[in-house]
């Protein structure tokens, strides 16, 4: 996918789709939220606001690079394939 300034999503477009891309991984391999938190070593809450595109109520989630990289690890992924949002989630109509 091509970066430029007419095309980049916006970012609570894009912790939309992470979120969505987490929930549809974690429901495939039939896990519960608190195994990912658990093995991932987050806090229960903080897998359920980063499943609901949230940090903090309210805020678009904004997981650091080592969180990224322990959700990767629990889905056995490799953190880009984490990140391959294209087609993860419904456009965002809101712009």
């Amino acid at each position: 996918m091509e970066l430029r300034a007419d095309n980049v999503p916006n970012f609570r477009e894009l912790s939309m789709r992470l979120a969505y891309r987490l929930r549809n991984l974690r429901m495939e391999r039939g896990l519960s939220q608190e195994s990912v938190a658990r093995q991932a070593g987050l806090a229960l809450y903080t897998y359920q606001k980063f499943e609901k595109g949230e940090s903090r109520p309210g805020t678009p989630m904004n997981p650091t690079y080592h969180t990224l990289l322990a959700l990767a690890w629990v889905y056995d992924l490799d953190v880009t394939e984490l990140l391959d949002l294209d087609g993860s989630a419904p456009r965002d109509s809101e712009g």
